[in-house]
C-alpha cells in the first residue's frame, strides 16, 4: 500500500483558496489500489490518517459516514 504524508495546514489552506474539498481531492487519487493517507502537523507528528480505498464507491460510504459523525460531533458541542 503506497503512503502519502500530507501537512494538514498547507492542505486545508490549498483547499480553501481552490474553494475545493478533500474528497474531490481524494476522487482524483484513485486508481484501483489503496493509499494511505497521513496528515501531519509542521513538526511531522501525526494528527490523523485516512486508508483511501481503490474504488470511488466506497470513498463515497466513507464520506457520508465522516460527514455523520462531524455533525453529531458539532450537534454535542453546542
Amino acid at each position: 500500500m503506497q503512503k502519502i504524508e500530507i501537512k494538514a495546514d498547507q492542505f486545508f489552506e490549498l483547499l480553501k483558496l481552490k474553494d475545493t474539498s478533500m474528497w474531490d481531492i481524494f476522487a482524483q487519487m484513485i486508481d484501483g489500489n489503496e493509499k494511505e493517507i497521513v496528515f501531519l502537523d509542521n513538526e511531522d507528528k501525526i494528527l490523523f490518517n485516512y486508508i483511501l480505498p481503490s474504488e470511488k464507491e466506497k470513498m463515497e460510504e466513507d464520506r457520508k459516514e465522516f460527514s455523520k459523525e462531524f455533525a453529531d460531533k458539532l450537534s454535542t458541542l453546542n
